[in-house]
């Protein structure tokens, strides 16, 4: 990737986000909602967090693991009274749901798939409001509001956005967003392959409660030492022009051993320098650490980048 600049559209916007001002995408989202007696217990046997714990109102991050401990789905669990709402990517709909749905006959508990009927707004955090919608629902996520309004009401919600000084996001600049904040895209930075720990997610993963899918592996990690490798950010240096800054491409040490590879690449106005998250060898991980990608030195740093 060559340090490239935004379009003047997107860097005007980007720039108005830095300042404070609201700004907002409509994405494809799965949306998934479990209720019954033992919805606790059968969400606790199949995600990496306690939902015990959960109270009313109250939301958590957790993933679904499968029996070798790697990545099926990462969610977002919602507690609204004796329902709970999980929502992941889109390209984790499908075989979330099918994971959640084969097991409806073995206890009392319900799964349906609400996808179709909300349409999902992801909204930063800024100076305006987002309009109320009736029968919405938000989770909150540091900086970002994501939001389900019903698809009749879809319209008029983003109308009452842009009404209100919300700016609408490019797929380009959301992806640089996304990026500086350090977090992960399923197919890109995670996928089937990841083992839950390498994306070194905070209160990702209770390690007090009960036996879950992949339990077994996330455990013995955790307790008898540490991932091989994880999820963490890269900086270029000032000014640097990258000609082989990609995602894919592989990190070394400056004496040439494998340190680890790039998953996704944008260039950050507001640091002016190329930046990345990449999945780093677990000695190399210390923020500051020099490596190499090509010809280029690039620097390890802490997620997120802003």
């Amino acid at each position: 990737m060559n340090k490239m600049p935004m379009n003047d559209i997107d860097l005007k916007i980007y720039e108005e986000i830095r300042s404070g001002r609201s700004g907002f995408i409509k994405l494809p989202r799965g949306l998934f909602t479990v209720w019954g007696k033992e919805s606790i217990q059968f969400l606790d046997g199949l995600i990496t967090n306690d939902a015990k714990t959960l109270e009313d109102g109250a939301e958590m991050l957790a993933a679904f693991p499968n029996a070798q401990g790697r990545l099926l789905a990462l969610v977002r669990v919602l507690r609204q009274g004796e329902r709970f709402l999980i929502e992941t990517e889109e390209a984790t709909r499908e075989k979330l749901f099918q994971n959640l749905f084969r097991f409806t006959f073995a206890g009392d508990f319900f799964v349906e798939d609400l996808s179709e009927q909300y349409q999902y707004f992801e909204i930063s955090s800024g100076q305006s409001e987002p309009p109320a919608s009736a029968g919405g629902f938000s989770f909150t996520t540091g900086r970002s509001t994501p939001q389900f309004i019903p698809t009749e009401a879809a319209t008029d919600f983003r109308d009452g956005l842009q009404k209100n000084g919300s700016l609408e996001l490019s797929e380009d600049l959301y992806e640089t967003l996304r990026i500086e904040s350090g977090i992960p895209k399923f197919g890109i930075d995670m996928d089937e392959s990841t083992i839950v720990p390498e994306l070194g997610i905070d209160g990702l993963i209770s390690y007090n409660k009960g036996c879950y899918i992949g339990q077994e592996i996330i455990a013995r990690i955790h307790f008898r030492g540490h991932v091989a490798k994880q999820l963490t950010g890269l900086m270029s240096e000032p000014g640097a022009v990258a000609t082989g800054f990609l995602p894919g491409s592989e990190l070394l040490t400056p004496e040439g051993k494998n340190a680890g590879r790039i998953t996704s690449i944008a260039y950050s106005p507001d640091r002016d320098r190329n930046i990345a998250l990449a999945y780093v060898r677990y000695d190399h991980l210390e923020p500051g650490t020099k490596l190499m990608n090509g010809d280029l030195e690039v620097e390890v740093t802490r997620l997120p980048f802003n």
